[in-house]
């Protein structure tokens, strides 16, 4: 037996529950893994309210994060006993995830655990700072450098806005970051934030081209704030899009693309081939000032998680939410 959050939907309603389950209730998979840690990621809200259809199969373990040792192995990549990382793959929405004390899994979703970070320090990072790392993959994959010019970050007080402005300060750009939470100035200022404006600049509809200001764009956001996030960006500069906290429409014309030659790059964390996870890993391994984590991050208990989770979708909690399964 161990404890895990169950989702799940019948006659009675869609609820979630803490429970004991048995080893047996577990799915298919080829490596069964002794969770240390896990997360509250946005997605995982949204699952644990039953405020979007994120679920698509019930019972239903959340947790698309998590961190843990190999307990049995099938796989030829792992043996027992080695440490591991997962992010995305579906697990928490078609796949039992990381809020239980054991997951089954694919192993091929799997990678080690850099050694740089300890179980707790890679899900303070979790999919939100690999998320970040890979939007800064594709800023240099399309050329962008530091002396370019300002990169924004929409979203900024979110996981992967607070990851994104920690690591373009540390790799050299100016970074302005976008927020709502005048109170949390100081936090993005900590993180390197050279600038700070409020999200309602880029919130409501706006013209099809704007003035020229962003080298760069990191946006966690979508909607409007994307669509004026490409409007304002610099001729051959590169937006990455990675979120929809506003909303997955995108009401934008193709003008910044065909008169600027604008590039919209789409962040898809959740099925990364292993050789890029472990190449955006190894880069936060080099990248990242782990001595921001614990201003990041807060740790709570599994058996916290679920009263948790309508507080993080209303924007009420900072930066990550680690999840120690085991308390």
């Amino acid at each position: 037996m161990f404890k895990g959050i169950l989702i799940d939907k019948d006659d009675s309603g869609y609820r979630a529950t803490l429970q004991e389950i048995n080893d047996d209730q577990l799915p298919e998979g080829d490596v069964t893994v002794r969770v240390a840690y896990s997360t509250l990621n946005f997605k995982d809200g949204l699952a644990i309210t039953g405020s979007s259809p994120v679920v698509r199969k019930f019972p239903m373990v959340p947790g698309i994060d998590l961190a843990g040792t190999v307990e049995v192995s099938g796989h030829p990549d792992y043996k027992v006993g080695d440490l591991v990382v997962l992010n995305g793959w579906g697990v928490g929405e078609g796949h039992w995830g990381g809020l239980a004390q054991k997951a089954r899994l694919n192993g091929d979703w799997l990678i080690p655990l850099p050694k740089a970070f300890t179980a707790a320090q890679a899900m303070a990072i979790g999919t939100a700072g690999y998320t970040a790392m890979l939007c800064i993959l594709a800023l240099e994959h399309n050329g962008v450098t530091p002396d370019q010019g300002e990169v924004l970050v929409t979203g900024a007080n979110g996981g992967v806005g607070s990851f994104a402005i920690a690591l373009l300060s540390k790799l050299g750009y100016r970074v302005v970051a976008s927020t709502g939470r005048t109170s949390e100035h100081d936090y993005l200022k900590q993180l390197g934030a050279s600038d700070i404006i409020d999200r309602a600049t880029l919130s409501e509809p706006g013209k099809p081209l704007a003035k020229e200001r962003w080298a760069a764009v990191i946006d966690s956001v979508g909607s409007h704030t994307l669509a004026n996030a490409c409007a304002s960006t610099k001729a051959n500069g590169t937006v990455a899009a990675c979120g929809l906290a506003q909303g997955m429409d995108f009401p934008a014309s193709v003008a910044p693309f065909i008169l600027r030659g604008v590039t919209l790059a789409g962040i898809n964390s959740v099925t990364q081939p292993k050789a890029k996870r472990i190449q955006a890993w190894n880069r936060l391994a080099e990248d990242l000032d782990f001595a921001l984590l614990p201003l990041i991050s807060h740790e709570i208990g599994l058996s916290e998680a679920i009263e948790a989770a309508p507080r993080l979708l209303a924007g009420q909690l900072r930066g990550r939410v680690v999840v120690d399964v085991n308390r």
